[in-house]
C-alpha cells in the first residue's frame, strides 16, 4: 500500500516508537503517585513536555517562559476545551467569537454550539485560494470580541493563514487567540508571540493516537472542560500515559531537528506528484503560502468517492477523515467556491517523511489510470 493521507495520520516514527516500549513494560507507574515508579513515570512526562515545548518556540527562552504545556487526549479536546472555556469565562462580557468558514470541525461544531447558547458568532469567509481578507478580519474582531479561532495550515487544502497578523490584532483589542496549529506544528514555525492558546496533535507529526497538548499563555486559562484529580495544572483531570507522552516528545523533537529537511522534501514531492498527474487537473487552494505536503486537485467529471474505492493500491482521500463518511461535500472546498460537482471530483495527497519519490510515480500513474477507467465506463 502507497500511504498518501498524512494530513489524517503519519506514520509512527521509529524513534518515537522505541521511546514508548519501556512504558509499556516494566515502567508503568502512574505518573501521579509518590512512590519511586510513580516518580519515574512523572520524570518521563516532564521530559516530554519540556521537548514539545521547545520545539513549539525554537528554544526561544522568552516564549518557554511566557506560557505552559497542557497534555490533552488530543487536538479535538484541546479544541473544545479552550473554546467553550474561553466563553465561559468570558462571554458574559464580551459575547462575539471571530473564526474561519474553512476551520476544523471541532471549531465549527462548537462555536455553534454556543451560539445556541447566546453566543455571537462571526464566521469569516475565504476567497477563491482558501486566503482571508485581513482587512475584514480586523473590522470583526472588536472590543466585544471575547475569542478568536483561527488554523495554521489547512488541513484539506494546506494554505497557511496569517496567524501573526490576525493573532496581533486579536490581543491588541483584548480578545483571546487560539491557534490551531495541528497541521502546522512540526512542520512551519509558529508564532508563539502573537497566541493566547495553541492546539497540537502528536499523530500528525509521526508521534502516536490519542495524545495532544495545549500551550496556554501564562495570565489566562480556560475554565477546565473536565473536572476531577485536576492533574495537569489544575487545568485538566485524567491520568496521563506516560508511554504517549514520551512518543510526543520525541515525534516533537524530530520535527524541530528535521524542520528544514521535511518542508524541502515535501516541496520536491508536491513538484513531482503535480508533474504525473499531468494536465485536467487544477490545484484547490493558494499555490504560495501553503504546506506542500498536502496536494488538493480536481477533475472535471470525475467522481472522487467512486476513484478511491478503484485504487485499492494508494491509500488517499477526498478530504478530512473526521468527516468522512458525512455523504456532504467537503465545507472547506464549498467555501473556496467550488460547486458540490467540484468538490465531489476533488482528492487530498498527503506525504511526507517516509514518503519515496518511487512512490509518488506509482502512485500518480495509478491515479491517472483510474481516472480514464471510470471516463471510460461513465
Amino acid at each position: 500500500m502507497i500511504y498518501l493521507d498524512y494530513q489524517a495520520t503519519t506514520p509512527l516514527a521509529p524513534e518515537a516508537r522505541e521511546a514508548m516500549l519501556p512504558y509499556l513494560g516494566d515502567l508503568f507507574g502512574n505518573p501521579h503517585s509518590p512512590h519511586r515508579m510513580g516518580r519515574e513515570a512523572a520524570a518521563a512526562v516532564e521530559v516530554a513536555r519540556e521537548r514539545i515545548l521547545v520545539a513549539l518556540t525554537g528554544g526561544a527562552p522568552k516564549d518557554m517562559a511566557a506560557g505552559r504545556l497542557v497534555f490533552t487526549s488530543g487536538a479535538t479536546e484541546a479544541l473544545n476545551w479552550t473554546i467553550k472555556g474561553c466563553f465561559a469565562k468570558l462571554g458574559g462580557a464580551r459575547p462575539r467569537i471571530v473564526t474561519i468558514a474553512t476551520e476544523h470541525a471541532a471549531v465549527l461544531d462548537s462555536v455553534r454550539h454556543l451560539e445556541r447558547l447566546g453566543a455571537e458568532v462571526v464566521v469569516l469567509p475565504v476567497d477563491l485560494h482558501g486566503q482571508l481578507d485581513l482587512d475584514a478580519a480586523r473590522a470583526a474582531i472588536d472590543g466585544r470580541t471575547a475569542l478568536v479561532v483561527a488554523m495554521l495550515v489547512n488541513n484539506e487544502i494546506g494554505v497557511i493563514h496569517r496567524i501573526a497578523e490576525i493573532g496581533a490584532h486579536a490581543r491588541a483589542v483584548g480578545a483571546v487567540m487560539l491557534c490551531d496549529a495541528v497541521q502546522g506544528f512540526g512542520r512551519v514555525k509558529v508564532p508563539v508571540e502573537s497566541c493566547d492558546l495553541i492546539a497540537m496533535s502528536a499523530h500528525k507529526i509521526h508521534g502516536p493516537k490519542g495524545i495532544g497538548a495545549l500551550w496556554v499563555r501564562e495570565g489566562f486559562a480556560p475554565e477546565p472542560l473536565m473536572h476531577g484529580g485536576a492533574q495537569e495544572g489544575g487545568l485538566r483531570s485524567g491520568t496521563l500515559s506516560p508511554a504517549l507522552c514520551a512518543g510526543f516528545g520525541v515525534a516533537a523533537d524530530l520535527a524541530r531537528q528535521r524542520m528544514v529537511e521535511d518542508a524541502d522534501h515535501a516541496y520536491a514531492l508536491f513538484r513531482r506528484a503535480r508533474e504525473g498527474l499531468g494536465e485536467g487537473w487544477r490545484l484547490n487552494g493558494a499555490l504560495a503560502r501553503r504546506w506542500y505536503g498536502n496536494l488538493n486537485v480536481r477533475a472535471d467529471g470525475l467522481d472522487a468517492g467512486r476513484l478511491i474505492a478503484d485504487l485499492r493500491g494508494v491509500a488517499l482521500s477526498a478530504g478530512s477523515a473526521c468527516a468522512s463518511g458525512s455523504g456532504r461535500p467537503s465545507h472547506v472546498l464549498r467555501a473556496i467556491g467550488l460547486s458540490d460537482a467540484e468538490a465531489r471530483g476533488s482528492i487530498r495527497l498527503g506525504f511526507g517523511r517516509y514518503t519515496t519519490p518511487d512512490e509518488i510515480d506509482r502512485a500518480m500513474a495509478l491515479v491517472n489510470e483510474a481516472v480514464a477507467r471510470q471516463r471510460m465506463f461513465a
